[in-house]
């Protein structure tokens, strides 16, 4: 079997660290993501977050924004797709670790499917992550890590996915489309980031279980009017008074389709940076001869 990816930010957001979802000056200032194979959907992953108690219950949800991010989910994000990925993950001491991947993804009807390969370090290589991100609302998404060493394949639970993938500043949970069924949505401003203009959007979801899976608890994106892309997103974590900023720092058309190749998620808490991977994208081609049985439990042990 052979088999190869996916995945979405402009200025610094992290100088807006004390501004609240409303403050003008973070929406004014110029750079999120959604849409592409796992790392990521990678598109991902709208990262989507909400309040809780009072403010779940006074969110209101507004039919203009709603319309902007069904435009995101439903963006044209290519179909058998193979990519290669480098992921630069840097601690607060500002030490590096860097792994290489190569990605795959196919659309099944209006389900999507995703796996990737760790190729490097050699304390990683042939792990592997397989993705089920359905359509359907009502269904949660499937998820499996192949551990080599182990030679075992764990499910990632519902209860899991808020924890990080693969020591990464990005969860299980971003490597899937949430259902927009989940959230509300505030158009709460129109800004311009380096030029291009974009909303500001403000999702909230519509009960705890979703906060409890995301491990997030509100969160503002800046979506392109011109292509629908989420290029800057602001994300609050549910525990240990964190923030995440995801950026896009490179967004190219390859074949007619947009594509995050270079994207940054940094964790803060307060003005500390916590933690930041850096995502590149590599060598991008769709419409490419992947075999859907490919995408199987059976596949990720095989390898690419």
């Amino acid at each position: 079997m052979n088999v190869r990816d996916r995945l979405a930010k402009p200025r610094d957001p992290e100088a807006t660290e004390r501004s609240s979802a409303t403050d003008t000056r973070f929406c004014s200032q110029p750079g999120a993501l959604r849409k592409g194979p796992a790392l990521l959907a990678l598109s991902c992953l709208v990262f989507v977050v909400g309040l809780s108690g009072t403010d779940l219950a006074n969110a209101a949800d507004e039919p203009k924004a709603r319309d902007i991010m069904t435009r995101v989910d439903e963006r044209d994000d290519g179909d058998n797709r193979t990519s290669e990925m480098e992921m630069v993950l840097i601690d607060k001491r500002g030490k590096k670790r860097v792994r290489e991947l190569t990605s795959f993804a196919k659309d099944q009807g209006e389900d999507d499917y995703s796996m990737m390969f760790f190729v490097s370090p050699a304390d990683v290589q042939d792990t592997g992550f397989l993705t089920y991100d359905y359509e359907d609302a009502e269904r949660d998404d499937d998820q499996w890590l192949y551990l080599p060493a182990l030679k075992k394949t764990k499910r990632i639970a519902s209860s899991d996915k808020s924890g990080s993938f693969m020591g990464s500043d990005f969860s299980y949970a971003d490597m899937t489309d949430r259902p927009l069924e989940n959230y509300e949505y505030q158009l709460i401003q129109e800004s311009e980031i380096n030029g291009h203009p974009v909303w500001v959007v403000q999702s909230t979801p519509i009960d705890d279980e979703e906060i409890d899976e995301t491990g997030y608890t509100k969160s503002i994106q800046f979506v392109r009017k011109d292509n629908d892309v989420v290029i800057r997103s602001k994300i609050w974590v549910k525990k240990g008074k964190r923030n995440k900023y995801l950026e896009v720092k490179e967004l190219e058309q390859i074949d007619g389709i947009w594509v995050p190749t270079v994207m940054t998620m940094t964790t803060k808490k307060g003005k500390q940076t916590l933690h930041r991977t850096i995502l590149t994208t590599r060598n991008v081609k769709f419409n490419q001869d992947l075999k859907l049985d490919s995408f199987s439990v059976r596949g990720l042990e095989t390898g690419p």
